[in-house]
């Protein structure tokens, strides 16, 4: 797309602690496993392990988990230029993951203590795309330091994007999310959204995927990935719309598969793939994501995104 840095992501850099293997009841989680962790950080990561010029502004704690997840951020390749250290702990996130599925715990502190200071706007010419999430808009001081630099980012030709991963326990005003989605979408971002996410933020749990789609491109969104898990996605534009069939694969790990699934999309966005190409780039480092426990290898080569053409 042109522009020297690919994408700047924003919000949650976190460390999530997750059982390192299923168990039946919480009762049997005795053994956890540290995993870096927060959306903005894991496509920072990944879209690095893709070869793409990524930046992150997040905050962590100025302690020892602060400074190992900023150290293991840039090892990765990701500029840790806008990371900021603060005197509040790392937020934590405590991760069960049992053979019916997975819960969270989540302990809140740094992450939301985002600073204007730490948006580079000289550099927004420089930028292709702005991601962010709902968990990182959904408290002050992070939401309107986010807003603020998202409406800069637009108004300097960057394309947003934001994941929609709202949680009625972490952003407990859903009015307010909608609205503030919205206005996102007003500005012709590239909305990801799930459709738990989508009955959790908007109580419509029989919409049609296609009204889904359809609703979101009325807001002005330039395009919409709707993602159903194990039953596929759905991706459109104002010209064109696909279905993606999901794939069986041995799932060892969820955790992370909808910030790898985005990291392909993205790239293969920047890349100017077709739009069907784009979601099957997605569905493609979404399934190496899933076959493999903690986060995906440090260098990948991005040629494994167009190994499948087929959508089936």
């Amino acid at each position: 797309m042109g522009r020297s840095i690919d994408i700047f992501c924003a919000g949650e850099l976190l460390v999530d602690f997750a059982t390192a293997e299923f168990v039946r009841t919480p009762d049997e989680a005795t053994l956890f496993r540290r995993i870096p962790g927060g959306s903005p950080a894991n496509l920072s990561m990944n879209m690095a392990r893709l070869g793409n010029k990524a930046m992150l502004a997040a905050t962590v704690g100025n302690d020892e988990m602060g400074t190992v997840l900023k150290n293991y951020v840039a090892r990765i390749g990701v500029d840790v230029s806008c990371i900021t250290q603060v005197d509040e702990p790392t937020t934590l996130f405590l991760e069960m993951r049992t053979s019916s599925g997975s819960s969270l715990q989540t302990y809140r502190s740094a992450d939301y203590m985002l600073s204007i200071r730490q948006f580079p706007y000289s550099r927004f010419d420089d930028i292709s795309l702005f991601y962010t999430t709902c968990f990182a808009l959904s408290r002050p001081p992070a939401q309107h330091v986010l807003l603020e630099a998202a409406e800069k980012a637009n108004r300097a030709g960057v394309k947003l994007s934001i994941d929609a991963n709202y949680s009625e326990k972490i952003w407990p005003d859903r009015r307010e999310a909608q609205r503030i989605i919205a206005e996102y979408c007003r500005m012709g971002a590239i909305i990801k959204i799930s459709d738990q996410d989508f009955l959790k933020l908007y109580g419509e749990e029989k919409s049609a995927p296609e009204a889904v789609l359809d609703q979101f491109l009325k807001m002005g969104a330039q395009e919409i990935c709707y993602t159903l898990g194990a039953n596929g996605s759905w991706v459109a534009d104002e010209d064109e719309r696909f279905f993606i069939p999901a794939r069986e694969v041995e799932v060892k790990d969820p955790i992370g598969a909808g910030d790898a699934f985005w990291a392909g999309y993205l790239t293969a966005l920047l890349e100017e793939k077709g739009l069907q190409e784009r979601a099957l780039a997605g569905r493609q480092l979404a399934e190496i994501k899933l076959s493999n426990f903690g986060p995906l290898p440090d260098h990948l080569d991005r040629n494994i995104l167009y190994q499948d053409t087929t959508g089936q």
